[in-house]
């Protein structure tokens, strides 16, 4: 990607998300002012924010180290929109996937802006439609069956972006056993997990567990375990 592009993209992109800071916070604020709604208590907001913030702070930053180099300057919209996880994710990663182009290089940058800003669009229009035909479907959705489907929605999308994680292909290259720096990871987390519940601090385990995974990765890389095989290679190996 030119630098120009490339620059432009983060400019305009860092102004989005400001405008996106300045509504969300400003839109409550007004509204307080407006209607003699602010509190005395200021001490109160911040006893109940700091708990909220000693939970989800974590687990926020672990979705800015690890969803920013899949996705790329798209990350600017996808963190504005939301619903990254269970949405914009694995519509960027099946996108990248058919398109055949690896994560963090500029075809993939690409792809995934193309696939999360398509995904934006719909989600704000199933939810234009679903507001305004909230009333008409509250049968529909209050039905016992489709309650007891609905469970089932977020493990499905997650197994669906599993499978994916899976497959050996990474772009215009093949990773050989790379599944094997999860090995340690996940011992080490069900093992302390039987003797101290990790439950609670499940923003920090991932922050390790990140470290940890990227550590591993590394050795294994070096001890020759994980290999990158450029896919020309892989298909003259084949032939042969």
């Amino acid at each position: 990607m030119e630098k120009s592009c490339f620059d432009r993209t983060h400019r305009f992109g860092r102004i989005g998300v400001i405008i996106g800071i300045v509504i969300m916070l400003g839109i409550p604020a007004i509204v307080s002012t407006v209607y003699d709604m602010w509190t005395e208590n200021i001490g109160a907001i911040f006893a109940v924010g700091g708990g909220l913030l000693a939970v989800f702070l974590p687990t926020n930053i672990i979705e800015v180290l690890s969803y920013a180099p899949i996705i790329g300057s798209s990350s600017y919209i996808a963190f504005l929109t939301g619903n990254i996880g269970n949405l914009k994710l694995p519509c960027a990663m099946s996108a990248m996937a058919m398109m055949d182009v690896s994560q963090g290089s500029d075809e993939g940058d690409t792809v995934s802006s193309i696939a999360i800003a398509t995904s934006s669009i719909v989600t704000t229009i199933v939810i234009a439609l679903g507001v305004l035909l909230l009333a008409p479907l509250q049968p529909l959705l209050t039905d016992p069956r489709i309650q007891t489907a609905t469970p089932y929605m977020i493990p499905a999308l997650f197994g669906s972006l599993m499978l994916g994680m899976l497959n050996n292909s990474c772009g215009t290259y093949v990773a050989k056993r790379k599944l094997t720096c999860m090995i340690l990871p996940v011992l080490l987390v069900a093992g302390v997990n039987l003797v101290y519940p990790l439950a609670p601090l499940i923003g920090y385990v991932m922050i390790a567990c990140m470290g940890l995974t990227v550590g591993c990765a590394w050795v294994l890389y070096k001890l020759g375990v994980i290999q990158m095989i450029p896919k020309t290679a892989k298909k003259t190996e084949e032939k042969a």
